[in-house]
Formats: structure tokens, sequence, C-alpha cells
């Protein structure tokens, strides 16, 4: 019994899970090997209406809520998690396009996005820096009804695949901080722009890179946004994004207790149930036991911003929690299988592309920042 989940939300989840099962999860090892995001695979969940279903139907969403989105994201990230990040970067972007975006600017944009016909990414972090956002050097000028942007952004997921870009630059001086920024929707193909893409860990079916921009011209009206406002205004979508990356990695964390449970009961090593021995079972039920806390923490996050209540705190908790809880259950689960796990295969892969959730979007160290000036106030915590 889950106090979050209606029938209805139960009812989706298992549509979901016998989609994820049937077309997403058979592709799993071979997109990581060929590194190239399943394009026919995205358009097939935006017919199922899997991507972005929070959205208003006149944002070519279904109007379902959060909770709808996460419940989704659980099902598609347990079958692939690099797959899931469609659903992840379209929930991000879809929230910054239809709140701050002009309607003819960003309604063709969105209904792209939730049909499957278009992956958006956000470009925020740069060389200089990570965890301080708003230090930004990317510049953004205005010129004759139009922005210029010079400069580069680096470890953006989908950097090479994306077809627009919301990008994050300094229109304001560097002394203003955060209140010198200003958001553009950029799409990928205007002249001036070129990626390049690492070789990373984990996630390389969506990949990460850098994205350059030289003299790169932007009508105005992309902006999202106020002008030097865009990073305070924006970055209020984060907190849904934190919350399904929660669910996002304990999903995959939830499959590899269910593979490793089945697995142990059935191995056999002097005579009885590998699952007989303390040694093994205790450390399973140790993490099986926090997963299922962790879960509902993010969802009582999606729950409340359903219901427009504060939730920044608890999206803090699930992003930094989740993804290293979800990394040490898979990493048991790996040594459970012996060298089985050892091999390249399911459970490899999947300690890989968890690993850099507790790097990007924010790492464990901001999100307890934040949980901390909620408890104790700013003042208390200062910069």
């Amino acid at each position: 019994m889950n106090p979050y989940l209606d029938e209805d939300l139960l009812a989706l989840a298992d549509h979901t899970r016998r989609f994820a099962t049937g077309e997403v999860a058979p592709g799993f090892l071979e997109r990581d090997h060929t590194r190239v995001l399943d394009r026919g695979l995205m358009r097939r969940m935006g017919e199922m209406g899997f991507i972005a279903p929070e959205l208003p139907e006149s944002a070519g969403g279904q109007g379902l809520g959060s909770l709808a989105a996460g419940v989704i994201h659980e099902e598609i990230a347990r079958a692939d998690l690099s797959i899931s990040y469609i659903n992840l970067l379209a929930s991000l972007n879809g929230q910054i396009l239809s709140h701050h975006g002009r309607p003819e600017v960003a309604g063709p944009w969105l209904r792209r996005l939730t049909a499957g016909e278009a992956l958006v990414a956000i470009a925020l972090t740069e060389p200089r820096g990570g965890s301080d956002a708003a230090n930004l050097r990317l510049r953004i000028e205005r010129q004759d009804g139009h922005y210029v942007i010079n400069g580069e952004k680096t470890s953006i997921s989908a950097a090479d695949q994306a077809d627009a870009t919301i990008v994050f630059g300094r229109t304001g001086s560097i002394e203003s901080g955060a209140h010198g920024v200003t958001a553009l929707l950029v799409p990928m193909q205007t002249p001036g722009i070129t990626t390049g893409r690492f070789d990373c860990h984990g996630q390389r079916a969506i990949g990460r890179g850098s994205i350059f921009f030289e003299n790169v011209r932007i009508a105005a009206d992309h902006r999202l946004g106020e002008e030097n406002k865009g990073f305070v205004q924006v970055m209020q979508g984060f907190d849904f994004s934190r919350a399904l990356i929660g669910l996002q990695c304990l999903a995959v964390a939830r499959v590899a207790l269910e593979e490793t449970w089945a697995y142990v009961a059935e191995r056999e090593a002097f005579g009885r149930p590998l699952s007989a021995f303390q040694g093994v079972s205790h450390p399973l039920a140790d993490l099986d036991t926090q997963v299922e806390a962790a879960r509902l923490l993010s969802l009582q996050a999606l729950w409340l911003k359903d219901r427009n209540l504060p939730h920044g705190t608890e999206a803090a908790m699930s992003k930094w929690w989740a993804p290293r809880l979800a990394y040490d259950t898979v990493h048991q689960c790996l040594l459970s299988f012996g060298h089985g796990g050892y091999d390249r295969g399911p459970m490899e892969q999947r300690l890989r592309d968890l690993l850099g959730f507790q790097i990007g979007d924010g790492t464990a160290q901001i999100m307890k920042t934040i949980i901390a000036r909620a408890r104790a106030g700013r003042a208390a915590v200062p910069a």
C-alpha cells in the first residue's frame, strides 16, 4: 500500500512497465555500446503519452500531474536509465518553456517535445564552475532585436543530440551574480554552434559534452523569463527534476534488488540457498529498507508539488540521498552475483549509469546546503 499512488497511478505504472519491458529493455546493453539514442523509440514514447504528461493539454501534455510523470519515469528508468533521460529533460525543460517562454515560440517546441520528435537540453555548467552555477562567464549581448552568444558550456547532457538547448548566460556584470543571468531557447542548427562529445563512464546513450557558441544570433523573442532574471526564475523548476532523479535512480536499485533476491534464493552453496546466510541476506535487507524509504520521500516531493506546496527541501533530500543509495545498492547486488555480476552486463552497466547522478544536477554538498538553509535559515548557513 502506497499513500501517494492511487489506483489510476498504479494502472499507469503497470501500463508503462509493459511498454518498457517490451520495447525499452531489449536495447539496454546495445545502446550503451553504440552510444546512439534511439529516436524511433523516443517517438514511440511520445505516441504513448509517456513524455511530460504533467504539462497541460494546450502544451501537448495530458495534465496528469507530477506524480504521473514520476511513475512513468520509474518504469522507463528500470528498463534503461539513459532512455529515461528523455523523460527527465522533457519534464524539466517543458516546465521552463511553458512557464517562461512566449507561446508563439515555446508552443511548437513543447508539442514536438511531448510527441517525442525533439530533444531539448539545458546548458548551465561551464568550464570555470559547476556547483557555483550563478558564476557564469558565457556572454549574451543585446544587438538590434537579437541576442548574440559567445562562450562555452560543458558537461551538458545530450549536447550533440539535442534539437534545441536552454542556454544560461551573463547579460549583466559578473558582480551581479545570479541577478545578471538571462536564459534563451536556442535551436541547435543555428549558425555558430559546434559541439563535442565526452567518452563518459556511463549514461552513454544520452551522452554528455561541450557546446561552443561563436557569435550565435538568437531572436529576442526566444528569451525565457525576464532579462537578467533568468537564473532566479528558471531555476525554480529544478525542484521538480530533483525529485524525478530520485525516482529514476531508485528504480534502477529496485529492479537490481528484485533480480538479486531471486538469484540468492535459488543459488546454493554448502547445501543451502545463499539467502540463508545472513552475510548475504542482511546487507540486501538493509538496502531494501532504505530504498523503500527514499522512494517515499521522492514521491512525497511530487505529491507536495501537485498541491502547490513547498517541496524544495524534500527534493534536495531526494537528490543527494537517492543516487548514492542506488549506487551502493547496485554495488552490493553486483557483489552478490559474484563473477557473473562483474562481467559486462546489466548490473555493471547500471553501476556506471548511476555514478553520474552523484555529480550532475547538483552535488550532495549543494543539496545539503539547501536543506541546512531551510532548517536553520539562510543567514545561519551563508554561501
